[in-house]
């Protein structure tokens, strides 16, 4: 099996076997005119890995006569598995513009990955000019433009006017009352959706603010922040494992508070940096709203007047 090969592997062919093996079948293949390749392999900022994909895309004359014989990706490598985004994408009723541009996801039994997409010659032209990470490897008839050296900036982190900062502030204070319900219903599914799927992006995206700042806005986080761990000081990166949790309820509600207060922390400084207002009194209303409803015990009716209850923790 193809499982058990994986296994037992030991030797997984190199970056050049790779790219020798992507261009062979370019060169020997008289429908494929160009190739180009994007991704972490082009970036320069990205960290050199054997988990990287080989991003490749094949300039065709045609799409569809690769799309209906699929033998001529055997000879890539033994597969363990693969995905077909356009096919999948039909079976479950979208379109797909398969006469433009189709993708086999190949994940092979050497450790491997190639993404490989064909594009017709008009769809490459114009979709290669809106990715500054494309890099020609072969162009038999200089039909691709010329492009500069491979950039990830288009993925820096862009300086936000005051009224995005406000949103992102609004939409983590405000949504925190849905986590706070949550908590208190004890629906553990709810709250981890509230946290992972709202809370947290306005985190990440109030600590890429300050990254950015840091760094004269020229530096990416990476996908959903994966590189955040490079610019952040220890003690803040210990912050943010922090705000993880499993699905105990007392390591959730325990995970929500620290949230809060780096969230609180870092837009004060981001407000404080870029002259914005931040609206303290929401934040500290929010925040003692979330530990109101942890003092309160089950089966209540009502919740009392916040205001008649002293609470000592805050931000």
């Amino acid at each position: 099996r193809a499982y058990d090969k994986l296994k037992g592997c030991v030797f997984m062919r190199s970056e050049k076997e790779m790219i020798d093996l992507i261009l062979d079948t370019a060169r020997k293949d008289e429908r494929i005119r160009a190739v180009y390749m994007n991704g972490s392999r082009t970036n320069p900022n990205a960290p050199k890995d054997l988990f990287q994909d080989y991003d490749i895309v094949y300039v065709v004359r045609e799409t569809l006569p690769f799309i209906k014989d699929t033998t001529w990706i055997d000879r890539f490598g033994e597969r363990l598995y693969m995905q077909l985004p356009e096919q999948t994408g039909l079976l479950l009723g979208y379109e797909a513009d398969l006469a433009n541009c189709y993708g086999w996801l190949m994940q092979f039994t050497d450790g491997n990955r190639i993404d490989l997409h064909v594009q017709s010659i008009p769809y490459a032209q114009q979709a290669i000019r809106t990715d500054r990470l494309c890099k020609i490897l072969l162009d038999k008839d200089g039909l691709l433009p010329a492009m500069p050296a491979p950039t990830d900036a288009d993925f820096w982190v862009k300086k936000p006017d005051s009224a995005h900062f406000l949103a992102v502030c609004n939409e983590f204070w405000w949504c925190l009352n849905n986590v706070a319900k949550g908590l208190w219903r004890e629906e553990i599914p709810y709250v981890q959706e509230m946290l992972h799927a709202v809370e947290r992006p306005q985190l990440v995206q109030m600590l890429a603010w300050k990254i950015g700042l840091e760094h004269d806005f020229s530096v990416s986080i990476g996908k959903a922040g994966k590189y955040l761990r490079r610019f952040l000081t220890q003690a803040d990166w210990n912050a943010f494992l922090s705000t993880y949790a499993s699905g105990a309820l007392a390591e959730m509600w325990a995970a929500t508070v620290s949230m809060c207060r780096l969230f609180d922390r870092t837009a004060r400084e981001v407000a404080q940096k870029l002259h914005y207002p931040y609206d303290e009194q929401e934040a500290e209303n929010s925040f003692q709203y979330l530990l109101h409803v942890q003092r309160l015990p089950k089966g209540v009716s009502a919740i009392d007047d916040l205001q008649k209850i002293e609470i000592k923790n805050s931000l």
